[in-house]
C-alpha cells in the first residue's frame, strides 16, 4: 500500500515538474522573440529617420548653385536620392502640415501607378488617406521641419518581415504547447498501457491462482457432506464456496470484453446488492429505491456489475464508520439509466473528485487505492458507461452517480 501512495505522490510530483520545465521554456522563448522583435523595430524607427533627415537635407541642398558647390551639391542630391530609393520594404506616407500626400512608397495600392503621370488616382487616393488615419493613431511618425515655415511628417508602417515576426511568437507559443501536449499524452499513453498490463496479468494470475484452492474446497464439501457433518454447517460452507468462484470469475474477466445480457435495471441492482445486504454492519441503513417505469434494459455482464455494486457499498460503509444511512436509487435519463449510491458519510474534498480513480490514491489507512479505479474501468471501458461523483460535502456524505447506456424498446 505503501508503494502504491509512493508511486501515487510520485506520478504527481513528475507531472509538476514536467510543467514548470514546459512554462519555462514557453517563457524563455517568448521573451527571446519579443526582443526579437523589439530590436527590429528599432532598427526600422532608425532608418526611417536616416529617410526623414535625407527629405530634409534635399530640400536644401542645391540652394548654392555656383562653381565646385555645384558640383558638390549634385553629389549630394545623387547621395540623399539614394537614401531615399533604397527604402524597398517599409511602406512610407510623406505629408505636409495639411495632411495632404506628398510622396508614397512600398504600399500595395488598388491601382496600378504609370511612373509618368504624377497625380494619384482617385482610388489609390482614398486608400493611402485612409492608411493615413490609421498611422496617425500610432508612435510610427516622424516630424521633418524643413524650415521655419514648413513642416512635413513622415508616417510609416511596419515591414512586412516585422509584421511577420510579430506573429511568430504565438506561432512559436502553439507549437510549443502542442509538442509539450503530444509529449505528455504520449508519456501517459505509455503509463497506462503498462498499468492496464499490470492490471490484467495481476487479475489472471489471481484467478488462476484462486481454481487450485477452490476445486480441492469443493472436493472438501462433498467428502464433509459423504461424512454426514451438520447440514446447516456445509450449506453455509458451500455459499462460501461459490462466492470464492464468483470472485475467481470475476478476476479472469479483466483483461478481456466480457459477455453481456439484456437485463432490466432494477433487477440488476437489487441482484447485485443481495450479497452485501446481509453483510453490511446492522447500524446502516441500506435503502434501494426503484421503480417500474424506469425499469430500462441494460446490456450488462452481471457478474462485473455486481462487482461495482459491492465495492461502492463497501466504500459508502467505510465512509460512515459502520454507521448511517445508504440509499441507492434507480432513476432515468434520456438515454441513460442511472443510479445514485448516496452516503452519509465524511464526504469528499471537491480537489479530489477525479484523485479517487487514481490507482493507488486513498483515505483510508489501510487500503490500496484500487476499488473505485476497477469499479471506473468495468463502467467505462467494459458498458461504455461513466460515473462520477455527483455531489459531496465533507461532514455531510458523496453521492455517486453511474450511468449506463439503456436499450430502448
Amino acid at each position: 500500500m505503501a508503494n502504491l501512495r509512493n508511486i501515487y505522490d510520485s506520478r504527481r510530483i513528475w507531472k509538476v515538474v514536467f510543467l514548470a520545465i514546459s512554462l519555462v521554456l514557453v517563457a524563455l522563448f517568448l521573451y527571446i522573440s519579443n526582443n526579437l522583435v523589439k530590436d527590429l523595430a528599432v532598427q526600422e524607427r532608425e532608418r526611417m529617420q536616416i529617410w526623414a533627415d535625407a527629405t530634409q537635407e534635399l530640400s536644401t541642398v542645391g540652394s548654392d548653385t555656383g562653381g565646385d558647390d555645384a558640383v558638390g551639391s549634385a553629389t549630394d542630391v545623387d547621395f540623399l536620392l539614394s537614401i531615399i530609393e533604397a527604402n524597398h520594404n517599409i511602406p512610407v506616407l510623406l505629408v505636409d502640415d495639411q495632411d495632404n500626400i506628398l510622396l508614397h512608397r512600398n504600399f500595395h495600392l488598388p491601382e496600378p501607378e504609370d511612373s509618368l503621370v504624377f497625380e494619384i488616382s482617385p482610388t489609390n487616393l482614398e486608400y493611402l488617406n485612409k492608411k493615413l488615419r490609421h498611422l496617425k493613431n500610432t508612435e510610427n511618425k516622424i516630424e521633418i521641419q524643413i524650415d521655419e515655415a514648413t513642416t512635413q511628417y513622415l508616417y510609416y508602417e511596419d515591414s512586412t518581415l516585422l509584421r511577420r515576426l510579430a506573429f511568430f511568437p504565438y506561432i512559436q507559443l502553439a507549437v510549443l504547447i502542442l509538442f509539450f501536449a503530444i509529449a505528455y499524452f504520449a508519456l501517459m499513453s505509455i503509463n497506462r498501457a503498462e498499468q492496464n498490463k499490470v492490471w490484467v496479468g495481476l487479475s489472471k494470475e489471481t484467478a488462476h491462482q484462486l481454481g487450485t484452492p477452490i476445486s480441492s474446497l469443493m472436493a472438501w464439501m462433498q467428502l464433509l457432506e459423504s461424512m454426514g457433518v451438520d447440514q446447516s454447517i456445509v450449506t453455509d460452507m458451500d455459499k462460501d464456496v461459490k462466492r470464492l468462484s464468483t470472485i475467481a470469475d470475476r478476476f479472469s474477466k479483466i483483461g478481456s470484453m466480457p459477455d453481456k445480457e439484456l437485463v432490466p435495471i432494477n433487477e440488476a441492482v437489487t441482484s447485485s446488492l443481495d450479497y452485501m445486504r446481509a453483510r453490511i454492519p446492522k447500524r446502516v441503513s441500506l435503502y434501494i429505491h426503484t421503480n417500474d417505469q424506469t425499469n430500462n434494459g441494460v446490456m450488462l455482464s452481471q457478474t462485473l456489475f455486481a462487482w461495482v455494486m459491492e465495492n461502492l457499498t463497501k466504500n459508502a460503509v467505510d465512509a460512515m464508520d459502520g454507521e448511517g444511512r445508504l440509499d441507492i436509487t434507480v432513476d432515468d435519463s434520456p438515454n441513460n439509466a442511472v443510479i445514485l449510491v448516496k452516503d452519509t458519510g465524511k464526504g469528499i474534498p471537491r480537489k479530489n473528485f477525479k484523485n479517487v480513480f487514481t490507482p493507488g490514491f486513498t483515505t483510508k489507512k489501510r487500503g490500496w487505492g484500487l476499488g473505485l479505479t476497477l469499479v471506473k474501468r468495468i463502467i467505462e471501458e467494459y458498458h461504455n458507461g461513466q460515473i462520477y461523483i455527483e455531489e459531496s460535502e465533507v461532514g455531510k456524505g458523496t453521492t455517486f452517480c453511474i450511468e449506463l447506456p439503456k436499450i430502448k424498446s
